[in-house]
């Protein structure tokens, strides 16, 4: 029977009752794989740009060219890793992820940048730069992300509510702390760019104990027995076919597609409208804490609304907040316009993480994160060059920030009437 509304399984049962602890434990690893994610992210590798430049005397152009392109080619690491996950298991995926990127990182932290090369299209490189930027996005924002949203998944299970809502923000939170001891370390202790990436890397090493309390299951590549549906499930291509995997992925994307560009750019949007680098620097502060708010609270309502009402919601508001920002004139506005956009944020990032596994069961949740997580990639990388475009093309941000709002309604209508996908059992 095809479904419109979210289905109302009952997985109360002896075996998931005993699991619970185990469950949360999960949650906790998950997180922690997430903020081991750092270097691969732009804003990782964005704490050491301006010294990593000078020491290899680059330019920010040919720079600007391996990230790009390191980026797009690392999200191809998606699709394998989510593959690799259902395949071998969370606990044996995460663990070989976590020590390959840990090695990366210090890698990068000592190499020379002297070999350049040619590429076909690419031009004159430095190969071992390139080599090693693409590693680290393609292991750490691609492919830990993979196993970490999917073991979330398999531990949160098909109604997981409150659980993606800690989950949420723990990631939040650790990613706080990741940020704040390096600006410690590079404001106060005064490290060099190499002495931080070393112990970024080596960070992510001491992730690696933590695997151990996944369950051992996952090792057989039964992912974690922590939920009765774990053994049935849509496959990859099951998922792909159906409308609300294009409309939920999609919807999330251009989010992310419109937070990169905006982010990246953000003083000069807001120096448009007239606002100095210190309301920049507040907005900076005070977003997360409105996003964690809304992480939480959307956890709490995925237990009582529709996934896809709740995703309505938050396009809407994306919407309302990209509209709103070329009319802002005063600090009240400008303030309403950034908690928006940040509780949208925060809504879309716990929905994301709840779909996949919600819709579409748990035996194939790997394959089907890993595809939605590509699109994710793909439009992070495009946000930024659409929003400079419109910039260069108009010498305005704003033309092309309510071009983006109108596709966030277009985007939030659908979300509101894609009916859910029937179950499959296998």
């Amino acid at each position: 029977m095809s479904l419109t509304a979210e289905p109302r399984v009952d997985l109360q049962n002896p075996a998931s009752d005993r699991s619970s602890v185990g469950q949360w434990a999960c949650i906790g690893v998950a997180a922690l794989a997430m903020v081991a994610t750092l270097p691969g992210r732009t804003h990782g590798l964005g704490l050491v740009t301006e010294p990593l430049l000078k020491d290899l005397q680059l330019d920010r152009v040919h720079y600007g060219a391996i990230n790009f392109w390191a980026t797009l080619i690392g999200a191809a690491f998606c699709v394998p890793w989510g593959w690799m996950t259902d395949r071998f298991g969370v606990r044996l995926v995460l663990a070989g992820t976590l020590a390959s990127l840990g090695a990366v990182v210090i890698a990068m932290s000592r190499m020379a940048g002297d070999s350049i090369i040619n590429l076909p299209l690419f031009g004159p490189v430095v190969f071992d730069l390139f080599v090693l930027v693409l590693l680290t996005r393609g292991l750490g924002q691609s492919g830990l992300s993979v196993v970490s949203l999917a073991l979330m998944g398999k531990a949160a299970g098909r109604r997981p509510g409150l659980r993606v809502g800690v989950y949420s923000f723990l990631v939040a939170m650790f990613f706080f702390a990741a940020g704040r001891a390096a600006k410690y370390a590079l404001e106060v202790w005064e490290v060099d760019w190499r002495t931080l990436w070393a112990a970024i890397g080596c960070g992510v090493l001491l992730c690696l104990p933590f695997v151990a309390l996944i369950p051992s299951s996952s090792l057989r590549g039964e992912g974690p027995e922590l939920d009765a549906s774990v053994t049935h499930g849509a496959t990859l291509g099951q998922a792909l076919r159906t409308p609300l995997f294009w409309v939920f992925g999609l919807s999330m994307s251009f989010y992310l597609l419109a937070a990169a560009g905006v982010s990246l750019f953000n003083q000069a949007i807001l120096d448009e409208r007239g606002f100095d680098q210190r309301v920049f620097l507040t907005i900076v502060a005070y977003s997360p804490l409105v996003g964690l708010t809304s992480n939480l609270l959307t956890g709490w309502l995925a237990t009582r609304w529709p996934l896809g009402r709740l995703l309505a919601v938050a396009m809407f508001a994306l919407a309302a907040a990209l509209s709103a920002l070329p009319l802002v004139t005063t600090l009240l506005q400008v303030y309403a316009y950034a908690a928006t956009f940040a509780a949208a944020g925060g809504m879309v990032t716990v929905i994301f993480f709840a779909v996949w596994g919600k819709a579409f069961g748990l035996r194939h949740l790997g394959k089907i994160q890993g595809a939605a997580q590509l699109l994710t990639v793909l439009a992070s990388a495009l946000g930024p060059l659409l929003l400079a475009m419109g910039h260069e093309a108009t010498g305005s941000y704003m033309p092309r920030l309510q071009t983006l709002a109108a596709g966030a309604v277009v985007l939030g209508v659908a979300a509101w009437v894609v009916p859910w996908p029937k179950e499959v059992s296998e």
